[in-house]
């Protein structure tokens, strides 16, 4: 039985790999994607799933992908001892991201998709989003968190031309490990916007696919968190890398400490990412496959008790609903009572 769902998930970096885990549990538990949100590498990861990518074929690429090879760096930041420091303070990132660019697009083109004109839905229920992918990025010279790609519209561009490939660049570009993405805006005042990591502003956006208060969901949203069982653990700062390496981590990962709703909680698949940092791109492939068996086992239990029912009488119906619906279920064991045993 196939068993639609939204699907949010949050960024984490190297982390996403429990991802992968979770998803393609849940797809063989019978559960397709309607709409993707993500952040960071979560959008990334929807990025694929949105171009065709099962659960299964995220498996092999995160297995056998030399994630190292999407650290690029120009020229003038491969100089030693002066390198980084010339890559940030001339171009503010130790990598230029065009490596990582080109390589999502390259994966996203082979199964065809470009731009996000391809992935356009007509949803008379939700027309808020009108594409199957929202991609979650910051604009630092506006001070904004950015959907993407509505709000490119901003900036006098047309949403349905903006390739997926440069979104997905714009909401990876962790501050200072990766050049920001500079967009010209034909609309504002100020021309250049420098977009960052989606992270910064909204690192796990559970919210977005959701309805209208007195509306009732017509299917679930399910959220895939990135949990660091070491949160709240002081980081070990020896120098300036590892000053670089903990700003990372404060500003990407300080959402897994953020307090939760209970009715957020209760839709989130939390994935223990067993200590792995956010910027660990060279991981030995025994530690990536602990990762993506840590996302299948998150996804295992959390489909164990997981009602769509429940969730909505707790926290989708209006007030009400709830009492009257537990007064039919009463009524009905009842009159199942009176029947011939």
């Amino acid at each position: 039985m196939t068993r639609k769902a939204d699907l949010v998930l949050e960024g984490g970096g190297i982390k996403a790999i429990a991802l992968a885990g979770a998803i393609n549990y849940a797809e063989t538990q019978g559960y397709s994607w309607n709409n993707i949100a993500g952040t960071s590498a979560g959008a990334l990861v929807g990025s694929l799933i949105v171009a065709g990518y099962s659960g299964k074929d995220l498996k092999e690429l995160i297995l056998n992908m030399n994630f190292t090879a999407l650290c690029d760096r120009r020229l003038i930041q491969r100089l030693p001892v002066v390198g980084p420091a010339a890559g940030i303070a001339l171009y503010m990132g130790l990598y230029s991201g065009q490596a990582l660019e080109a390589w999502i697009r390259d994966i996203l083109l082979s199964k065809g998709l470009r731009t996000f004109g391809d992935l356009k839905v007509h949803d008379e229920h939700n027309p808020r989003y009108r594409y199957r992918l929202q991609v979650i990025a910051s604009d630092l010279t506006r001070g904004r968190m950015l959907i993407l790609p509505d709000d490119v519209k901003t900036y006098g561009l047309d949403p349905d031309y903006l390739e997926v490939a440069k979104a997905i660049r714009m909401s990876t570009s962790i501050p200072f490990f990766y050049e920001p993405v500079i967009v010209r805006s034909s609309k504002s005042k100020t021309r250049k916007h420098f977009i960052v990591d989606g992270g910064v502003l909204s690192n796990y956006p559970v919210w977005i696919f959701d309805c209208p208060p007195n509306r009732v969901p017509r299917w679930p949203t399910i959220g895939l968190r990135l949990v660091d069982p070491r949160a709240g653990k002081p980081n070990q700062i020896t120098g300036p890398l590892s000053l670089l390496t903990a700003l990372f981590s404060t500003m990407l990962e300080a959402h897994d400490a953020r307090h939760i709703e209970e009715a957020n909680f209760v839709r989130t698949i939390a994935i223990d990412t067993l200590g792995v940092r956010t910027v660990d791109f060279n991981l030995p492939k025994a530690t990536r496959l602990r990762l993506y068996d840590s996302g299948v086992s998150a996804a295992r239990d959390f489909l164990k008790t997981w009602n769509f029912e429940t969730y909505k009488e707790r926290y989708r119906l209006p007030k009400e609903l709830p009492a009257i619906c537990q007064a039919k279920r009463s009524s009905t064991t009842r009159a199942a009572n009176l029947l011939p045993k």
